[in-house]
């Protein structure tokens, strides 16, 4: 309105073109200046970009699996410290659930999900992209075993033989302690909610613990490797599960997220301790990593198909 009332009082034609030539020139320095609001120092456009606490900070999101969960991600932390120069902070969700609102809700910057909390998160809006996977031994690919247990002088040795028990599943948002196991029980002709007493331990190890002392649980399921540390229980059947992928938040500034996605996609822990990670160099961390491998969205199509399959409303949230 200001400048067609200053134009409309101006009768030179070369004044006209004169102010218009200045006006044209204030609009390019106001949108300059606009633009120059999205921008950091070094000129990179900002718009979009948010942390989950501050820009000096990466928070490392996970869910407490076992009564190991920290000491077993330090040294990883420990290494994206050292390689980002930000703090990295541990942030153990209660459950499934809560970490699937934190990403949803930007708290995470960096997380360990489980293939099915991935799912459910993207599902609901949670803006992340997968880079990688861990592999605990050399030679194996990314993945795991969902593996159906009972105690170890139990006769029982098939799923079919799981209807009217007591079955230990680990949380209703787990992958290999849910999602895979109500698909095998569905599978064998048992429904996972009206043909058996579903039982929630909440973390894998407590699963195998409870269907060791055959107790509370005569029948369950857990990840392999917290089976593997027990002799209470043995294994009669088990499922491939795509491996947990390590997450980055889409919200990170572009050079950030490239530098975590060198670092992450393809590291083996004699590159961590090579990179002065004394932490890494334990027995504890051997016993969990070796390597990560690149994953990306596509390689979790399988559980989006098992969603489908047994229209489990957790994959919806």
């Amino acid at each position: 309105m200001a400048i067609h009332s200053a134009l409309s009082r101006t009768t030179s034609p070369a004044a006209k073109a004169a102010f218009a030539a200045g006006a044209a020139v204030l609009l390019t320095l106001s949108l300059a200046s606009c633009s120059a609001d999205t921008a950091d120092a070094t000129g990179n456009d900002t718009t979009g970009v948010s942390y989950a606490a501050d820009e000096n900070t990466l928070v490392f999101g996970v869910v407490p699996d076992s009564v190991d969960t920290q000491t077993n991600y330090q040294p990883l932390m420990d290494y994206i410290e050292q390689e980002t120069g930000k703090t990295v902070e541990y942030h153990e969700s209660t459950d499934y659930a809560a970490l699937i609102e934190a990403a949803i809700a930007g708290k995470i910057d960096v997380a360990s999900f489980s293939g099915f909390t991935y799912i459910t998160a993207t599902n609901n809006g949670a803006a992340i992209t997968p880079i990688s996977s861990i592999v605990t031994k050399e030679g194996e690919v990314p993945g795991y075993y969902s593996q159906a247990i009972v105690p170890a002088d139990s006769d029982i040795t098939s799923l079919e033989e799981f209807a009217g028990k007591k079955v230990c599943f680990v949380d209703p948002s787990s992958t290999s302690g849910y999602l895979f196991p109500s698909y095998n029980l569905l599978e064998a002709g048992v429904d996972p909610v009206a043909d058996v007493t579903p039982v929630f331990a909440g973390k894998h190890d407590v699963s195998v613990q409870k269907v060791g002392e055959g107790k509370e649980c005569e029948v369950g399921f857990a990840e392999d490797s917290e089976v593997a540390k027990s002799d209470k229980v043995k294994v009669i059947g088990e499922t491939m599960v795509p491996g947990a992928p390590i997450v980055v938040s889409d919200t990170l500034p572009d050079e950030l997220k490239t530098t975590l996605t060198e670092i992450l996609a393809e590291v083996t822990i004699d590159d961590i301790i090579a990179a002065g990670i004394e932490s890494a160099d334990t027995q504890a961390f051997r016993d969990t990593f070796f390597a990560t491998e690149p994953v990306d969205d596509a390689y979790y199509n399988t559980i989006r198909d098992i969603c489908v399959k047994t229209s489990a409303s957790q994959c919806q949230g």
